[in-house]
C-alpha cells in the first residue's frame, strides 16, 4: 500500500490562481506526470470543484426583485398648488393610463411640506414591468408644453445611477495582440466545409472531406458546452451555453473564447443576421405557487458583449400572439429585419437595421441603432396571432383570426415598415388555422389557410399565395384536387419559384411539385408534376435550388429519396435507418443524414453527396447534434453566379484535375496499404512454418515415433456406432370391456 502523508495539495494550472491559499489535504504519493487528465471524464451534471474554460469562474450576477420593476418615475411636471392637484392628477393618468392599467393607489406626486405645491415629479405604479417599460418607450421626451418635457425612468435605475463615481476614471489601455482572421476558413484551399457535432460530454469540429472518404478533424473538447452549441448565421462565431450565461468562440483551428454574456441560467440564444447582437433567454421559477414564471430576455452587443436592451415580465407577456417555444413562449421571441439575407425567422440581412416582438394587440417595432421603439409606439392590431418578416425587405406579413363571434373575418396582411402602410389584405372566413411560409428572395408568400366545411365537423386546407414584388401584390388561390387530404410538409424553393407539398392521409402520401410560373411565362401556378404514394413525411430542398430530398423520418424508418426538379426524375434512393435529421451543407454539394440519441441505437451521422451516393458514415454513441458551418452571402452578383453556371465545365477542368491526383493519391495508398498488409501475412507465415518445423521432434515423441505430418502416413477407419435412444412400452386399450 502506498505511504500516506499530510502535505500542501498541488497547484492544478488550470484551476488554481497563484495567490490562492491551499489548505493541507491527505494525500496518497502519486507520480502526476504519469497521469492524463485529459482522458478523465467527471459524471454529468457535475464538475467537482473543476472550474470551466481553463480559467477562474466569474462570480453569477444574482437578480434580486426589488419590487419596484413595475414602477417609473416621471420628472419635469408642473409645479403647482394645492388647487391644482387634481387637474395635474388627472392629466397625468390621462396620458400614462392609455400605455397600461396603473394600480389603485398608483400614482403619487410628492408635495412641498410648508404651501403643499408638488415638487415637479410623480412616482407611477403599473400592473406589470412590461407596461412601465413601454410607458418609458412612448413617454420620455413627451411634450406636454412648451416648459415641461418629461423625463422618464424606471425606479430601480436610480441605484445604477447613484453608483456612478464623481471623478472620472481613464480606462487601461490594454496592448494590441494581433487575433486570429475569423473567416480563414472560408480560404480552405480545397473548397471543405466544416461542421460541428456533439455526442456525450464532447463536442468536436470537423472539415468535410468528401475526397478522403472521411472527416477531418479539426477540433476536440470535452465538456465544452452545458447544454447545445450553435453557430452564428453568417458562421463567424460558435456559441457554448453556460451556468453564467454564453460565450462565443471563433477561428478555423483553434477555436478561442472572444466574447462572454453573462446571463444566469440562459436556456435559448438567438443571433441577430448581420451577428451585431445576440438574444438570451431564461425563465425562473416564482418562490410564490399563485405567481406566474418570470422571464428574462437580454439583447448583447456581439463584440463587447454589453448588454443593450433587456426585457422582464411574466410568460404570459412573451406567450401573446404566439403557440409553442419553451414554457409557452414562442421563440424566437424578437425578430429582425434589414435588407440582404435570406432567414426566414430573422427576416432580412446584415444590416439589423429592426427587431420587433408581438404583444397584446401590438406589434412593438424597434431600432437596433437605439434599441427604441419605432416612432415611439407600436403597431396596434386588434386580436394579432402571429407576423413574419419578409427574408430581403423592411415589410412584414401578420394574421388576424375571426372576431366578433365570427361577424369579423380573419385576414393576412402586409405592412411596410417605417411606414406602417398596409400595402395588401386578404380577408378569410371560416377559418381554423393559418401558417404563412415566405419565400427565401421575399418574393413570394405562401399562407396555408385550414377552414371549416359548413357542418363544422371537419377542415379542409388551400393556398393564398401572394406575389409581393409584382405590381399590386396579385394573389392567387391555390387548392388541391382532394380538398380533404391533409397536408403533411410544405417548402419553398431557396433562390427559385417552385415549391413542393406533402398531402394525404396514408401511410403513403402523394408529392406535389408547384411553379409560380406557367409555361407561357404568365403569372399563374402550375403544377409540375405529383408523385404517388411515397414513404415521406419531410422535404429538404438544396440551398441553391433544383434538388430536393424527399425523407421519411423517424416512423419512416429513414427512407431518402434524392429529386431532380429540372428533370422531375429521381437520381437515387437510399436508406438511413431511424434517421432523426437531414441537413444540406451550405454549397447545396452534399447531405447529413443523422440518428440522435432520441434512439437508443444507431447513433452517429452518414454524409451524402447531392445525387445520393453514400460518401461516408461516422458513428457516435449518444449522439446529440450535427450542425454545418453557415457561409456568408457570396460576394458574386446574380449575373456572374449565372455566368459560371453556364461556363461550369471551364471552371471545373481545373478541379477534376485535382480530383483525380487526389484519386491516384488515394489508390497508391490502398495499394500500399494491401502490400503491406500481403507482406505481414507472408511473414507470419513464414514463421509459422518455421515454428512447425522445430517442433516436428517434439511431436513425434509424443507419439511414441510414429510421424503424422503427411497426409499419406494417415490411416481411415471407418466405425459405425448404433446406439438406442428410448425405449418405452405402453398398453393400449382397444374400448372393449371385460364381461364376467
Amino acid at each position: 500500500m502506498a505511504d500516506i502523508d499530510v502535505e500542501e495539495m498541488p497547484m492544478a494550472p488550470h484551476m488554481l490562481a497563484p495567490d490562492m491559499v491551499v489548505e493541507p489535504r491527505v494525500q496518497v504519493n502519486i507520480d502526476w506526470s504519469q497521469v492524463d487528465l485529459d482522458s478523465i471524464e467527471l459524471p454529468e451534471g457535475e464538475n467537482f470543484g473543476i472550474l470551466s474554460d481553463d480559467d477562474q469562474e466569474e462570480e453569477e450576477i444574482l437578480e434580486t426583485n426589488t419590487g419596484f420593476g413595475n414602477v417609473i418615475v416621471v420628472d419635469n411636471l408642473p409645479v403647482v398648488a394645492p388647487e391644482k392637484h387634481e387637474k395635474l392628477e388627472n392629466v397625468i393618468r390621462k396620458i400614462f393610463g392609455q400605455i397600461g392599467v396603473i394600480r389603485e393607489r398608483g400614482l403619487w406626486m410628492p408635495r412641498e411640506d410648508g404651501d403643499g405645491k408638488t415638487k415637479g415629479y410623480a412616482f407611477i405604479e403599473y400592473t406589470t414591468p412590461q407596461e412601465a417599460q413601454t410607458a418609458i418607450e412612448q413617454t420620455n421626451g413627451y411634450k406636454l408644453d412648451k416648459a415641461h418635457v418629461f423625463a422618464v425612468n424606471m425606479f430601480d435605475d436610480f441605484e445604477k445611477y447613484m453608483k456612478v463615481p464623481d471623478e472620472w476614471v481613464p480606462l487601461e489601455i490594454k496592448p494590441y495582440t494581433p487575433a486570429e482572421n475569423m473567416l480563414a476558413w472560408l480560404t480552405d484551399d480545397r473548397g471543405r466545409d466544416q461542421f460541428v457535432i456533439r455526442f456525450g460530454s464532447d463536442t468536436e469540429v470537423f472539415w468535410n472531406d468528401a475526397r478522403q472518404g472521411k472527416p477531418d478533424p479539426v477540433y476536440h473538447r470535452s465538456f465544452w458546452t452545458e447544454s447545445f452549441v450553435q453557430w452564428s448565421p453568417l458562421g463567424t462565431y460558435l456559441a457554448t451555453i453556460h451556468r453564467q450565461g454564453a460565450a462565443v468562440w471563433g477561428g478555423a483551428q483553434t477555436f478561442n473564447r472572444l466574447t462572454r454574456y453573462i446571463h444566469p441560467q440562459v436556456k435559448l440564444i438567438d443571433f441577430s443576421p448581420g451577428e451585431k447582437y445576440m438574444v438570451t433567454y431564461s425563465s425562473h421559477e416564482p418562490s410564490n405557487p399563485r405567481d406566474t414564471q418570470r422571464v428574462a430576455l437580454n439583447i448583447f452587443d456581439v463584440r463587447s458583449g454589453k448588454v443593450l436592451r433587456d426585457f422582464k415580465g411574466s410568460a404570459d407577456d412573451f406567450a401573446t400572439g404566439g403557440t409553442g417555444g419553451v414554457a409557452g413562449v414562442s421563440w424566437p421571441v424578437f425578430r429582425q429585419v434589414s435588407f440582404a439575407s435570406s432567414k426566414p425567422k430573422w427576416a432580412g440581412g446584415r444590416e439589423d437595421k429592426y427587431f420587433a416582438r408581438i404583444g397584446k394587440n401590438v406589434i412593438s417595432v424597434y431600432e437596433t441603432e437605439t434599441m427604441s421603439l419605432l416612432d415611439r409606439k407600436s403597431l396596434k392590431v386588434d386580436n394579432v396571432m402571429e407576423f413574419m418578416w419578409s427574408p430581403t425587405d423592411p415589410l412584414l406579413s401578420l394574421f388576424v383570426p375571426e372576431g366578433g363571434g365570427g361577424n369579423q373575418p380573419a385576414r393576412v396582411s402586409l405592412i411596410s415598415i417605417p411606414s406602417r402602410e398596409e400595402l395588401r389584405q386578404k380577408n378569410l372566413f371560416s377559418v381554423s388555422d393559418c401558417k404563412m411560409y415566405w419565400q427565401s428572395n421575399g418574393d413570394y408568400l405562401a399562407v396555408k389557410v385550414d377552414r371549416y366545411t359548413k357542418t363544422k365537423k371537419s377542415t379542409y386546407t388551400g393556398f393564398e399565395l401572394f406575389r409581393v414584388k409584382e405590381r399590386d401584390i396579385p394573389i392567387e388561390v391555390l387548392e388541391l384536387e382532394n380538398k380533404n387530404d391533409k397536408i403533411v410538409a410544405f417548402a419553398w424553393e431557396p433562390k427559385g419559384h417552385r415549391f413542393a407539398i406533402i398531402h394525404g392521409d396514408g401511410p403513403r402520401p402523394d408529392i406535389s411539385i408547384y411553379s409560380m410560373r406557367s409555361p407561357n411565362n404568365v403569372g399563374r401556378v402550375t403544377k409540375l408534376t405529383t408523385l404517388k404514394a411515397k414513404q415521406a413525411n419531410a422535404l429538404y430542398w438544396s440551398p441553391m435550388g433544383k434538388y430536393i430530398v424527399l425523407a421519411g423520418l423517424k416512423a419512416y424508418n429513414g427512407q431518402l429519396e434524392f429529386y431532380n426538379v429540372d428533370e422531375l426524375e429521381t437520381m437515387a434512393s437510399g436508406e438511413h435507418f431511424m434517421a432523426t435529421d437531414v441537413d444540406w451543407d451550405p454549397t447545396g454539394r452534399f447531405v447529413a443524414t443523422s440518428v440522435t440519441s432520441v434512439h437508443q441505437m444507431e447513433n452517429g451521422f452518414n454524409i451524402w453527396s447531392f445525387n445520393g451516393k453514400l460518401l461516408y458514415r461516422l458513428p457516435r454513441d449518444r449522439f446529440f447534434q450535427f450542425l454545418w458551418r453557415p457561409r456568408p452571402p457570396s460576394l458574386l452578383s446574380a449575373e456572374e453566379e449565372a455566368e459560371i453556371a453556364k461556363n461550369l465545365r471551364k471552371y471545373s477542368k481545373k478541379y477534376e484535375v485535382e480530383d483525380a491526383e487526389q484519386s491516384n493519391i488515394n489508390t497508391a495508398q490502398d495499394l500500399e496499404h494491401r502490400r503491406k498488409l500481403m507482406d505481414d501475412w507472408k511473414s507470419w507465415v513464414s514463421r509459422w512454418k518455421q515454428m512447425y518445423e522445430e517442433e516436428k521432434p517434439y511431436r513425434e515423441d509424443l507419439r511414441d515415433g510414429e510421424p503424422s505430418d503427411d497426409d499419406e502416413d494417415l490411416e481411415t477407419e471407418e466405425v459405425e456406432v448404433e446406439e438406442i435412444m428410448k425405449c418405452e412400452e405402453e398398453v393400449i386399450s382397444y374400448g372393449f370391456e371385460q364381461v364376467d
